[in-house]
């Protein structure tokens, strides 16, 4: 028998016994196990700027291989080359019977049906287009989706096997095979078919996408990880998945509350089993002892003992060895005990295969029993990854001496909150779940209509004619649009928040909504710890970006260097057991004496006697490119076991390999990438159990000092840089260590994503429905080892450098100064140089974009002889006066409040056109008219505007500190320095005491020394450079060590007593603007009902006046002020009352004497027109009363005259 591939490449040989016999032993300790400090001596040669620099390198070779979204597009490409037909094969085969009824019996026998699904294709999407009066198949891109309104979407094309046949008798042989008839197939029909079951939704940049492979680029800003999805609103939406942390399945799961019970987990609800020490009751006690085991599976409940027996072990010393738990506690030993006298209650089980009839027999007194004979059950449900029956017992021995030491203190409870315990759900998981979902509702239906051809004798369809691919494709859609997923593993339920829509206000913001995860959880009440940091976040998710509210702790982001694997399809055993495993003996169980068990992905596979060798042959090959670098190996001691993950969903980060990191000597010069460094083994993937065992360093800093007498410390790992440890938005945030976390997690969470910058680069072949662009934007005078190993190895000036990212920093330097402006700038308060304004800064373009849809029926048409000239037809709706005779307004045309949009008639002549609403304006940018798949014509109109600040606008600097401009004060009137510069911006200096943001400080003092020509540049969070620095920087410079200037008065041209802080800093223009914002009316629009103004601003709505407004008004005595909002410009109304019986008089027509009828106030109980008096009252109280009259209740009213 051949070696396999992966032992050819080592020297020794394939024999199962002389595995370590032909390589020296020295071999395993290759890589890193000369003297330590011979190492450490050549790393200080290197030096500490080479050793940063290369690190640096490194991170910048990673972000170039992986980017940011790697673990959204790998996840779904990963589901279309394995995923995929992971879901049609766990349907195996599919029957259809017959509904034997005899009314529709034919001439023959009963035919049956058989279906099964083969290979799976799906095709990269395309449509069809006429020209030159030919139809084409042509490529469907992201653009034609967009601008087409339509789902992009590719075709899933399966191979589908189907057969008729009718069963023959052939034999009974009820004793040998158990089967009561042996029958034959008489196949009437079989063919083999390629069918469209549906439409799959496919990711931008995909594997399936077209944008991945061509040249011509969308946009720069795009990266992809998105779907665009018809989502039945105005525009195709562009949704992501957020990553759904859930437990892991991959191992067993041990809970102290409500009792200590230890859990074999699984997505199928029979493969679940549950071990649990029950308490018995008072009068149930075994000799006292208040405690035994019993096992839940298949939904019934049984003593451990039994189904031990039932799995084929002799003798209760037997059950003893395999749970092999070796302290001799007496409360484990009474547990024991209590446990045999429990099973003692099914008398025999000991004997043959009374056991297995007690187990059978509780099964089947349970409401929903599998149909399988007993034995069928124990191999398919009972750990179906284990053949035989004795590795069954010897894992659930496993699973039992787990749970006794977890009771007795010597092994810890699981966490639920720790990262090694969960697993991340991204499009592969998410979409297979949902996926095998819809095509179990398509098969079902398929099995319907099938079987009624099968009873009526009529002759049977292709299969195709049985397989409705509008089942799956509309299943998906409603999934997308509503957000609800199937839940993992309880069926009937769905989960919401699985899908979001995409934020586009700048890349910013879309990349961190790429790189979102979230914890499911219940809202209602406390979740514990659930929301705490816990130490496994450590360098995977960021500590700091998460939203305040009811999210806050749920809602996380990855950190920067946060990789999430994929499934590794590798077989892993033959090589474990090459490298030392013994695996598990069938039909015998297999003695540890000393040996530590080994687990792949939570399934016992063997042991080893050597584990230290083992983990270190697996990591030195792993560090070799000869196992997958996504391979996470951990061995626990205290525990004897070696825990192998080879699973999908682990967060992991790389990290430098301190006993390696020479091997960059060898190297100099040459150009490397991230993959060579993974294969050199200089830097490694690790995850979150493995990391345990892990000493890292924090920087090569203290990994040089680790070498010295004092700090004689052995790092196993270092880090590439701190600020990976937080995520994309935290950063880039300079000296955010410096800050409050606060003002750190506001910007993060909130100032980044509304930050107004340049959301894309193609904006002529996009109709978002609301943009935002920044007409100047800057990337800020500072920069941070994140925005560099972002970056574009070119630099504007020619010479050897990195540009950063600009279209992560979404805003403009500004000269700010720290003063008091005339009291305009008080409570976080600007104040703005209007001649800065006027020359552009912070000028944005403001576009949005209005959809009409066409009803293009045949029948619906329009008669060619009566034309509608909607420019010159006047509208009830609005003006027409920009609008041509097709109904749009021409390019260019300035449209105001009021006017009409899109001019849009019935077929009736009912007008049906859309107006602008209040406060809406702007100019014509673009007229779009398009088709989308369903035939449906629809038009965009595009109106841009341009907006430079006024009062009220949003602003924020980088660290939290939030404002909204106070004032616009002319340039003359400005203080200006010696040298004539005049700020833009002038800040309260009590804005910092407070909120704690010194890092804006050394921000603008930074930014000031690199102005004036300095060459310290980062504000790297902690690895900032010290503020001393800083200071002699600015002093080299010609200027004051701690920023302050000497400022003259713009107005009196005196000299100010005072030294000014003054210096650039970045500051953002956020979206919220007083011109979306402002509010008023007079009169306008009431409710039908209440007569009161209705709610909506864009309805031209009234303002909301509740008790503490009028409580205000009161305490100031307003009553006049106060009598105008609630009553006259509210809902004012006149009743009439009668003064006699103190009733509401009503306004009727009667009949006087003469014969004529008048119209007036009349009161029906007094049966009189005297004494009726006219009140204001408000139409609610009215209201209210004739309610209550409904009611039989009757209001009486005093009146007096004022």
């Amino acid at each position: 028998m051949d070696s396999p591939d992966f032992m050819e490449e080592d020297v020794g040989t394939s024999s199962r016994n002389e595995k370590f016999e032909n390589f020296d032993i020295d071999d395993l300790f290759e890589d890193g196990d000369d003297d330590g400090g011979e190492n450490m001596q050549k790393l200080k040669e290197i030096g500490e700027v080479n050793l940063n620099n290369f690190c640096r390198k490194a991170a910048t070779q990673f972000f170039n291989e992986y980017g940011l979204i790697s673990h959204q597009i790998n996840s779904y490409n990963d589901f279309i080359s394995n995923g995929l037909q992971r879901v049609f094969d766990s349907f195996g085969e599919i029957l259809i019977e017959p509904g034997y009824d005899p009314s529709k019996r034919g001439d023959g026998e009963w035919r049956h049906a058989s279906v099964r699904f083969g290979k799976v294709t799906v095709e990269k999407p395309t449509f069809w287009a006429e020209s030159d009066s030919e139809k084409k198949e042509r490529k469907f891109l992201p653009r034609d989706a967009r601008l087409q309104n339509m789902t992009y979407a590719a075709r899933i094309k399966v191979e589908v096997t189907f057969q008729v046949y009718t069963p023959k008798l052939i034999g009974s042989d009820k004793f040998k095979t158990g089967k009561d008839k042996i029958l034959e197939k008489v196949i009437q029909n079989n063919e083999t078919e390629e069918v469209v079951i549906g439409s799959l939704p496919v990711m931008v940049k995909s594997d399936l996408c077209w944008m991945k492979t061509d040249e011509k680029v969308d946009c720069d800003f795009d990266q992809g990880g998105y779907f665009l999805a018809d989502v039945f609103i105005h525009f195709s939406a562009l949704q992501v998945f957020i990553a759904q942390e859930q437990i892991c399945m991959k191992r067993l799961w041990l809970v102290s509350s409500p009792t200590w019970t230890v859990a074999y987990k699984s997505e199928v609800k029979r493969h679940r089993l549950i071990v649990r020490i029950a308490g018995l009751s008072r009068g149930e006690e075994i000799k006292g002892e208040k405690k035994v085991l019993m096992v839940y599976f298949l939904s019934t409940e049984v003593p451990l003992w039994v189904l031990f027996f039932a799995l084929g072990v002799r003798s209760d010393k037997e059950v003893v060895d395999l749970i092999d738990y070796d302290n001799n506690d007496p409360n484990v030993v009474n547990i024991l005990f209590a446990s045999i006298q429990e099973a003692e209650k099914f008398e025999g089980f000991r004997r043959g295969r009374k056991a297995l009839e007690f187990v059978d027999e509780s099964i089947h007194k349970t409401q929903f029993p599998p149909t399988e004979r007993m034995e069928e059950c124990i191999s398919k449900y009972l750990f179906p990854t284990l053949e035989h029956p004795t590795q069954k017992a010897q894992f659930l021995g496993y699973m039992v001496k787990c749970l006794l030491l977890a009771s007795t203190g010597h092994r810890k409870s699981d966490n639920r909150d720790s990262f090694r315990n969960k697993r991340l759900e991204l499009a592969g998981e998410l979409l297979e779940r949902e996926l095998k979902a819809h095509i179990s509702n398509t098969q079902k239906r398929m099995k319907k209509t099938l079987q009624k051809s099968l009873d009526d004798g009529r002759p049977i369809q292709p299969v195709a004619f049985y397989l409705d691919p509008s089942v799956v494709t509309n299943g998906l859609s409603r999934a997308f649009s509503t957000g609800a997923w199937c839940h993992p593993w309880r069926k009937m339920e769905r989960v919401s928040g699985v899908v979001a829509n995409l934020g586009r206000t700048n890349p910013l913001q879309t990349m961190i909504d790429l790189r979102r995860t979230r914890q499911q959880v219940l809202y209602t009440g406390k979740v514990g710890d659930a929301r705490y940091p816990h130490p496994s976040h450590w360098g995977r998710v960021c500590f700091l970006s998460t939203p305040d509210g009811e999210n806050c702790g749920l809602v996380k982001n990855l950190s920067i260097t946060g990789v999430v694997s994929t499934n590794i399809t590798t077989p892993l055993i033959d090589k474990l057991t090459y490298y030392g495993m013994d695996r598990l003996a069938e039909g015998t169980y297999t003695r540890l004496d000393g040996n530590e068990k080994v687990f792949l992905n939570g399934e016992w596979v063997g042991v080893c006697e050597t584990p230290h060798l083992l983990v270190r042959k697996l990591r030195r090959m792993r560090r070799k490119g000869r196992l997958p670098h996504q391979v996470e190996i951990k061995r626990d001691e205290q525990q004897k076991e070696v825990r192998i993950f080879t699973d999908a969903g682990r967060i992991l980060r790389p990290l430098i390999v301190v006993e390696n990191l020479a091997k960059i000597i060898s190297s100099k010069g040459e150009t490397y990438t991230f993959q060579s460094l993974l294969d050199d083994g200089i830097i490694e993937f690790i995850g979150t159990e493995e990391e345990e065992d892990c000493s890292t360093a924090w920087s090569i800093k203290k990994l040089l000092r680790s070498g010295d007498g004092t700090h004689a410390v052995k790092y196993t790992h270092c880090e590439l840089d701190m600020s990976f440890l937080l995520g994309l938005s935290c950063g880039i945030v300079p000296f955010a260590n410096h800050d409050h976390a606060r003002r750190v997690l506001y910007q993060s969470q909130k100032h980044c994503q509304q930050a107004i910058g340049f959301s894309t680069t193609n904006p002529n072949i996009r109709v978002d429905t609301l943009s935002h662009k920044l007409f100047y934007p800057q990337r800020p005078l500072f920069r941070t080892t994140t925005s560099d190993c972002l970056g574009k190895p070119w630099y504007p000036l020619g010479h050897n450098g990195v540009l950063p990212r600009p279209e992560f920093f979404n805003g403009q330097n500004c000269i700010v100064a720290v003063n008091v402006h005339m009291g305009y700038n008080q409570e976080d308060s600007l104040v703005m140089n209007q001649a800065s304004l006027q020359r552009g800064m912070f000028r944005t373009e403001h576009i949005r974009s209005y959809k009409a849809e066409v009803d293009n029926k045949e029948e619906k048409r329009r008669k060619s002889d009566d034309p509608v000239h909607f420019g010159k037809i006047q509208s009830k709706i609005g003006r027409v006066d920009s609008l041509d005779d097709d109904g749009f307004p021409s390019i260019g045309a300035d449209l105001q409040s009021g006017d009409i949009v899109v001019g849009k008639c019935g077929e009736s002549g009912a007008d049906y056109s859309i107006k602008l609403k209040h406060t809406e304006r702007g100019k014509v940018q673009k007229v779009v008219l398009s088709a989308n798949d369903e035939g449906k014509n629809f038009a965009v109109v595009s109106l841009r505007q341009v907006r430079s600040p006024t009062l009220g606008d949003k602003f924020s600097s980088m660290h939290g500190q939030k404002g909204v401009l106070g004032f616009l004060e002319a340039q003359e009137n400005f203080p200006f320095t010696i040298q004539g510069i005049v700020p833009d911006v002038v800040i309260n200096p009590h804005a910092f005491p407070s909120r704690q943001t010194p890092g804006q400080l050394l921000e603008a003092a930074l930014a000031k020394g690199i102005a004036s020509g300095g060459t310290m540049r980062y504000a790297t969070p902690f690895s900032t450079v010290s503020a001393e620095s800083i200071t002699d920087q600015l002093h080299r410079a010609g200027f004051s060590r701690w920023g302050n200037e000497r400022l003259y008065n713009g107005r009196t041209g005196e000299m100010v007593n005072s030294l000014v802080f003054m210096g650039p800093t970045f500051y953002q223009r956020l979206i919220h603007m007083a011109e979306d914002k402002v509010k008023f009316r007079n009169t306008g629009p009431v409710h039908p009902l209440t007569r009161q103004p209705v709610a909506d601003r864009k309805r031209f709505g009234g303002i909301k006046f509740g008790e503490m407004e009028r409580d205000c008004l009161i305490a100031h005595g307003a009553a006049a002020n106060l009598y105008e909002r609630l009553y006259t410009l509210s809902d004012s109304s006149q009743l009439h009352i009668c003064q006699n019986c103190k009733n509401i008089a009503n306004v009727i027509q009667r009949s006087v004497p003469g014969g004529r009828k008048v119209r007036g106030p009349y009161c029906r109980i007094c049966e009189s027109v005297d004494d009726i008096v006219k009140v204001n009252i408000p139409y609610g109280a009215k209201l209210l009363s004739q309610e209550l009259f409904s009611m039989g209740i009757s209001l009486k009213f005093d009146t007096r005259l004022c």
